[in-house]
């Protein structure tokens, strides 16, 4: 008899296909519903979990009593209570490193898309508004040589900082828990204390992690350093930002933009007072999201997910220390 595994909320086909030639799989379009009777018979012989959006603590292992390894298809893990796992001898794993380059593709994106009101300047054109010489108060501003701080030199920010600096002649400063020598030689990044980066640098770009230590890092105090001609662009978790305080910031212009492709609440309310707002672009949290970034790191988590129950170590194992 094979392994039932559960697939949650989406995997990329191929992998799907993968899953099915190892493992008894099951697709929930959903793992919120603790109510759902199917899904709970499911869980209770479960010995794999993989997807997207999976939330597993205490509760949700108690119903799960077979469980072996859950594969996340992301990078952050912060929805995986990692300590309660360990406990409970489950192997947990997650997706790094391949989505570097599109990750930061797509916050250089935002960071020229808002400098140069791109979305606006494109419903002026579609809206029939060009008329001639567009108004001064229409104008952006420069990326090139500016003062980038990236917040979080981990390996998406060096290859930020590496497009914004060899790309943009961009001075680049970063705050990050440990020296960056790599970057520091590489692009002449300067480390400062988050203060200092905050009051120097033209655009800010959060690309931390969400943990204790980074919730709700970005607030009042940290939005009143910043220069008002600053753009700020988050690429992180919603839950990095108070975003109240966000926009009180944006609404009184104590900085001049943001580009956001995360929220507190995801999907974004419809009464979010960001999505009225001109100077602020908004993704709907799809950093990664090309196609071929999505096959791999189904792939990729797919993979890890096959080696953890079939007696190997998954390349990509969170809880590594347990499980040599």
């Amino acid at each position: 008899m094979k392994p039932i595994v559960i697939v949650a909320n989406r995997i990329e086909e191929p992998a799907l296909k993968k899953l099915k030639k190892h493992f008894d799989v099951t697709f929930f379009t959903s793992m919120n519903d603790l109510n759902d009777l199917e899904f709970l018979e499911n869980l209770k012989l479960a010995e794999g979990i993989i997807g997207l959006f999976i939330d597993i603590d205490a509760e949700f292992l108690d119903l799960a009593p077979n469980l072996k390894i859950v594969s996340t298809i992301s990078v952050g893990y912060n929805h995986l209570d990692i300590e309660e796992m360990t406990k409970r001898g489950i192997m947990a794993t997650h997706t790094p490193d391949i989505l570097n380059d599109t990750v930061a593709d797509t916050m250089i994106a935002l960071m020229l898309a808002t400098a140069r009101r791109i979305p606006e300047l494109d419903r002026y054109v579609k809206n029939k508004e060009w008329n001639g010489l567009i108004p001064e108060e229409l104008y952006g501003v420069d990326v090139h040589h500016k003062t980038l701080g990236i917040i979080g030199m981990g390996r998406i920010g060096h290859v930020i900082a590496k497009r914004a600096h060899l790309g943009f002649d961009m001075p680049i400063l970063y705050h990050s828990r440990t020296n960056k020598p790599d970057a520091e030689e590489q692009f002449n990044a300067k480390k400062l204390e988050l203060d200092d980066l905050l009051k120097e640098s033209d655009f800010i770009i959060l690309i931390t992690p969400l943990t204790e230590e980074t919730s709700n890092m970005i607030g009042k105090r940290e939005f009143d350093l910043m220069k008002e001609s600053a753009i700020f662009i988050n690429g992180s978790r919603g839950g990095t930002v108070v975003e109240s305080e966000l926009i009180k910031a944006l609404e009184s212009n104590k900085i001049k933009a943001a580009g956001l492709d995360v929220f507190t609440n995801e999907p974004v309310e419809k009464d979010n007072p960001l999505l009225e707002m001109n100077h602020v672009v908004t993704l709907p949290h799809v950093g990664s999201s090309t196609l071929a970034t999505e096959l791999a790191m189904s792939m990729h988590a797919t993979n890890d997910l096959i080696k953890g129950l079939t007696g190997e170590k998954p390349v990509s194992l969170i809880n590594k220390e347990t499980f040599k």
